[in-house]
């Protein structure tokens, strides 16, 4: 009855979703290997900052996931899906060309994203790397 009534609501549970997916899937001896996934080096500059702000001064450097623990954790909550997406190779399409936030996008491997701190008084802009490392 479950059954029945995920395939007529469309439900998306994972459970109920995954059963025949897994029943059907091809022996491990059948299966083709994967493309090797890209890496990446994930770089975070302070962009913008007040002259006055007890967080972070502009033109710090972090690299993540090593300096995780340096960044104020509004900056890096904010910061989070951006970095997910461009480890899983991910490029977000928006460019704001004629600001001061113009993105690069895939050039030479290189990709960059902005992103502002919610604190609304720090009028803090961290500028995300995304560089390709040839394996």
């Amino acid at each position: 009855k479950r059954k029945d009534f995920c395939k007529k609501a469309g439900c998306g549970i994972l459970g109920f979703s995954a059963i025949p997916l897994l029943a059907n899937a091809a022996p491990a001896d059948r299966q083709e290997q994967s493309p090797k996934r890209k890496q990446f080096k994930i770089d975070i500059e302070i962009f913008e900052a007040r002259q006055d702000t007890w967080c972070h001064k502009k033109g710090d450097k972090f690299e993540y996931p090593k300096d995780m623990a340096t960044i104020c954790p509004w900056l890096l909550s904010s910061m989070h899906d951006f970095i997910r997406l461009l480890q899983n190779d991910v490029t977000l399409t928006w460019k704001y060309e004629g600001t001061p936030y113009e993105k690069i996008i895939n050039k030479d491997g290189i990709t960059t994203e902005y992103i502002r701190c919610p604190d609304p008084t720090s009028n803090l802009v961290a500028k995300i790397t995304r560089t390709e490392i040839k394996v």
